[in-house]
């Protein structure tokens, strides 16, 4: 609220209106006549379901969170959406909460039998039209001090965030070419830092970063556009999974691990989940993704979220030395190098036995 020089309250400004949605409204708007059919913002305006005219879009990981605020603005915004879930249940929930064309699809990233089925299930429902989007939000995030983490664990993170992204992207690269559609790839602020006991998770993102730079310059030559998304501060159902999370890879650290770790690791869970629980809604991705499959000309990276571009910017321009002192103090890690080393009593016998599985 603002006020007159009186004293006088007056209503809210066009400033005070949802920067998300009148993001969401230009990058609609944006869109050829010939392609708009149904007007969007009448047709919601009346509780209306828009029919999907402006072609098909599949989004992966969309139970909850992120994906599933990117399924629903995408049909919302009168795209055509194949919603990839992995239990029949979330996929009616999802299907009740759009007012536009959801079709829920069962997706599992790690099997490819499965990812390929749902591709050949979308080709027979578009067609020779193929489609407009593919946007990959599916993915899972550990924390472990990189010492213990077990090699299964390590690889189930790189399964879901890296190989399954993979295997879906070219499952349905034909469908891609047919529509000239663009690739939208879910990552993450982690694929430009590295947090404390989060290096199985951000060094995925890391590679998916790679991966959709390599596809971006690949896939040039054919006027497809791939975009990675970048959010940073993101409050979703996930942040309280976090938690429980946590609690359980501290359980599975042996007695010396925990004598090790446990203060710093718990430190750590206590800063991120504040930041997690104080960040922005879900939609703000949404909003991006909206504009990266709509812009003329989209941008490469979009950093969304609260404090993105804060930490790419100090991500960037900090040295080394300055970086660590940052994060550190920023999760509560002990600052000074080798604080810990008289502490260490580890058996000899220990040295050779590898992580609890």
């Amino acid at each position: 609220m603002t006020r007159e020089p009186s004293g006088v309250a007056r209503g809210p400004s066009v400033r005070g209106v949802d920067r998300a949605a009148r993001v969401i409204q230009r990058a609609v708007d944006r869109l050829p006549a010939s392609v708009v059919g149904v007007p969007f913002a009448s047709a919601r305006a009346a509780g209306k379901r828009v029919t999907g005219a402006r072609g098909a879009v599949v989004v992966t990981g969309t139970s909850s969170g992120i994906g599933r605020a990117c399924a629903v603005g995408l049909a919302d915004a009168g795209f055509r959406v194949f919603a990839g879930v992995r239990k029949n249940a979330d996929g009616d929930a999802l299907r009740n909460s759009a007012r536009g064309t959801l079709t829920p699809i069962l997706l599992d990233v790690t099997d490819t039998a499965a990812v390929h089925a749902a591709a050949q299930e979308v080709a027979r429902t578009v067609g020779e039209d193929g489609i407009a989007g593919l946007v990959n939000n599916a993915g899972i995030g550990v924390t472990w001090p990189m010492e213990a983490i077990p090699s299964d664990v390590l690889r189930r993170q790189y399964d879901i965030n890296v190989f399954g992204q993979v295997t879906v992207i070219q499952a349905f690269m034909p469908l891609l070419r047919l529509a000239r559609g663009r690739i939208v790839n879910i990552g993450s602020i982690g694929d430009r830092l590295t947090m404390p006991f989060g290096g199985a998770l951000t060094s995925s993102k890391w590679a998916f970063a790679s991966i959709t730079e390599a596809l971006r310059l690949e896939l040039r030559p054919w006027g497809i556009h791939v975009v990675l998304i970048e959010p940073a501060s993101i409050h979703t159902e996930a942040v309280e999974k976090m938690e429980a999370d946590a609690d359980r890879t501290l359980a599975q650290l042996d007695e010396i691990q925990r004598q090790r770790y446990a203060d710093a690791y718990r430190s750590m869970t206590r800063s991120a989940l504040a930041r997690e629980r104080a960040g922005s809604s879900p939609d703000v991705v949404a909003t991006s993704v909206i504009h990266a499959l709509t812009a003329t000309t989209p941008r490469t990276r979009y950093l969304v979220g609260k404090h993105a571009r804060a930490l790419a910017f100090v991500a960037r321009w900090a040295p080394d030395p300055l970086f660590d002192q940052i994060r550190l103090r920023l999760f509560g890690l002990p600052r000074k190098f080798g604080v810990m080393r008289d502490e260490d009593t580890m058996p000899l016998t220990q040295l050779n036995e590898p992580p609890l599985r």
